[in-house]
């Protein structure tokens, strides 16, 4: 993930931006995304919906802090729990302010 996103594509690793144009390339069939990657139409599901899930997190508060971005960002492709994603964003936000 980009320090400093100024466009979604910004947010984007190079597994991901793959997986982009992959599903593009298969005009966005996700059971031949999934032929592609060798894996099962939930996989592909499931990684597509957290795609979609920082997407969303960085057009609704791309105006929020870098670190709150980021959080939110890790939250929404699973790589924080829930109480620590809650705990990391009220720190996050005492010490913005």
């Amino acid at each position: 993930m980009s320090e400093n996103a100024s466009r979604w594509t910004d947010l984007l690793g190079e597994d991901e931006l793959g997986f982009v144009k992959q599903f593009l390339l298969v005009s966005g069939s996700l059971k031949d995304l999934a032929g592609r990657y060798g894996v099962s139409y939930p996989t592909v599901r499931l990684r597509l919906d957290r795609l979609i899930q920082k997407i969303e997190v960085f057009e609704r508060f791309h105006d929020r802090s870098e670190t709150e971005r980021k959080l939110r960002a890790f939250y929404a492709e699973g790589r924080l729990l829930d109480d620590v994603f809650k705990s990391l964003m009220n720190t996050a936000r005492k010490e913005h302010k």
